[in-house]
């Protein structure tokens, strides 16, 4: 019997550890991967953070370093690395959750390695890098070129000299095809035009403005809507790189035809290389036998509590709560609101 369990060692399950501790609560983290840094040493090796640095840590942690400074993916490799070592957390790594039954009240924690947790109370953290969206494209599941995922590029050499498309229009799709252009033929497409967002508007980081005025904060579904495609947050590079046709935006194409890809102009050329950039889904398949999703695979949730299963959370989805949610910034608040709600949440009907 555990006091309580999160799945996964990311930013998530780190803010979800702690807020835990805050209550007295002893945690113990089940995180796959061999150390509680999530996702972030598998992102490709130019990611730099949209917030800087003075908005981009978890409760109890100031990011180190200059806090107007924008991090590098090493760098918040780094700060989790550290933040896991304040915590007074049992960490258990190269643990995979397979299943999660109910058991009354509790909650049964499978795992790979056989090892099984009982407890009242489980946060599922394991964000959605485990779970690309692939995006059903006519065509390209008989394209014989290569085709990846952004969570599968690192850096542009191995491109170098192809004709890439990158499919997207949020900020991972125009950073790829931005950096890939330097190095070959790319073409960003989009079923929107992508739209840009100042990264510093009156001579301060957007992010001084999200927080001054709360909007980081404001409730989704209340005031704020989950756009269909984020905006791009913009210092003038990538608009200025797009207008020079490096890349160039194109709307997206109706098919694949072969090697080839059919333009809605009907203009055809050959394609070496697709680049996904089309998000992630919630990985969450071991919550499946409990009945806590969807029939799509989403958790059956209300800004983080489980309407399937007292004692059931989530953390890190995007736009759980607000608009933050899924960001390094916001997790640590929603984190802090969602623990003291647990034990009290009665169950609803799916």
């Amino acid at each position: 019997m555990t006091d309580a369990i999160v799945v996964g060692g990311g930013q998530s399950g780190l803010a979800a550890a702690h807020a835990l501790r805050r209550r007295g609560l002893q945690p113990i983290v089940l995180e796959a991967g061999p150390e509680p840094v999530g996702s972030w040493p598998s992102y490709y090796d130019s990611l730099t953070l949209f917030s800087p640095a003075r908005y981009s840590a978890l409760p109890g942690l100031p990011f180190p370093g200059d806090p107007d400074h924008h991090p590098r993916r090493d760098e918040v490799v780094d700060y989790l690395r550290g933040y896991a070592k304040t915590l007074d957390v049992e960490v258990r790594t190269h643990h995979r959750v397979t299943t999660v039954a109910s058991d009354g009240p509790r909650l049964v924690v499978h795992t790979d390695t056989g090892a099984v947790f009982t407890t009242p109370v489980l946060i599922a953290a394991t964000g959605g890098f485990g779970h690309p969206h692939r995006p059903a494209l006519s065509g390209l599941d008989t394209f014989p070129g290569a085709v990846l995922h952004a969570a599968d590029y690192r850096d542009p050499t191995p491109l170098t000299g192809q004709r890439v498309i990158v499919v997207g229009g949020g900020n991972s799709a125009v950073q790829i095809a931005t950096e890939l252009a330097a190095h070959a033929r790319v073409s960003l497409a989009t079923r929107r035009p992508p739209r840009f967002v100042a990264q510093r508007p009156f001579g301060r980081d957007l992010h001084f403005w999200l927080n001054t005025t709360g909007f980081d904060r404001l409730p989704v579904g209340r005031w704020v809507h989950h756009p269909p495609t984020a905006p791009v947050l913009d210092t003038g590079t990538y608009q200025a790189a797009l207008a020079a046709g490096k890349p160039d935006s194109r709307p997206l194409f109706t098919h694949l035809d072969g090697t080839k890809v059919v333009w809605p102009d009907g203009t055809r050329e050959h394609v070496d290389t697709l680049i996904l950039a089309t998000g992630y889904q919630p990985d969450l398949d071991y919550l499946r036998p409990l009945g806590a999703l969807s029939a799509t695979g989403n958790p059956l949730h209300r800004q983080g509590i489980s309407t399937t299963h007292p004692g059931l959370g989530y953390l890190g989805l995007d736009w759980q709560r607000t608009p933050a949610s899924a960001t390094l910034r916001g997790v640590g608040r929603d984190a802090h609101r969602l623990i003291p709600q647990l034990s009290r949440q009665p169950a609803r009907q799916p």
